[in-house]
């Protein structure tokens, strides 16, 4: 197996003697291993400086792409949960096609297991890091920022027992708000997604909250935040304003009034 470690240390340069086309088909293996430590260890550091780096060009990153969208559909969890962060990676990078859009919309609004991580198989993390990529989906003109709006409403409506405790909410709210930075949002587009919610969340004004809703609260409150603040389009950036921040803040405050203390 190559020591992934040592490529790492190397400054992430192709060993010599290895094909890029082979190293490549290896990490996409390594990405879906049931090993944390192989899955989220050294190859996805060196996956990830290749891709942003040009070392895999467009069309290697359009292969890898398909590979990882086809993987939505894989039985293993761990697999499903690693394919978002490969295409976040090469989205960021430019590279892009429509399909793999619908692919990851099919698997975010119907995966059952939102485990943050698991003693076994270590960071798994469904909403948080289908959430990242929902964002960078959202920031390609070429896609319509509406129906990602709708898939994060979609998510959180999604019964679960499942209490977000690994920061999934601010995650998805940070997405949300990525999405709504957005210059051909109107108003209403900018909005409408919360409309369902408003109902979902009507008959909890008083009693018990189940735990989708308790979810679905938290996420909201920190969009709030970002569209107070602004959102980074890129980890230590300055805050973007959203597009039309001031008529998020008002229609998410509207829909939280009814189930705050």
């Amino acid at each position: 197996m190559t020591n992934w470690r040592e490529i790492y240390e190397n400054d992430c340069a192709l060993p010599p003697g290895r094909g890029l086309d082979e190293l490549t088909a290896e990490l996409a293996v390594a990405l879906g291993d049931p090993d944390p430590e192989v899955r989220d260890g050294y190859p996805y550091a060196v996956l990830d400086a290749w891709i942003r780096g040009g070392v895999i060009d467009g069309e290697g990153c359009l292969a890898l792409g398909d590979l990882m969208a086809g993987r939505f559909s894989d039985p293993r969890i761990e697999a499903r949960t690693f394919a978002p962060l490969v295409l976040k990676m090469i989205v960021g990078q430019g590279v892009l096609r429509l399909s793999w859009v619908d692919a990851f919309a099919g698997w975010y609004r119907a995966e059952a297991d939102l485990r943050g991580r698991d003693d076994a198989l270590g960071w798994l993390h469904a909403v948080a890091h289908g959430a990242d990529l929902l964002g960078a989906f959202g920031l390609r003109p070429e896609v319509d920022p509406e129906p990602l709006l709708a898939l994060a409403a979609e998510r959180l409506l999604a019964p679960t027992e499942y209490l977000f405790a690994e920061r999934e909410d601010d995650r998805l709210a940070k997405a949300v708000a990525l999405v709504l930075t957005r210059p051909d949002l109107t108003p209403e587009r900018s909005t409408a997604w919360l409309s369902p919610i408003a109902e979902a969340l009507a008959p909890y004004e008083r009693g018990p909250m189940p735990v989708w809703a308790s979810n679905t609260v938290r996420t909201l409150r920190a969009l709030y935040v970002l569209a107070d603040l602004g959102v980074p389009l890129e980890r230590g950036g300055r805050p973007v304003p959203l597009v039309h921040g001031e008529v998020v803040k008002a229609r998410v405050a509207e829909v939280l009034r009814p189930v705050l203390p």
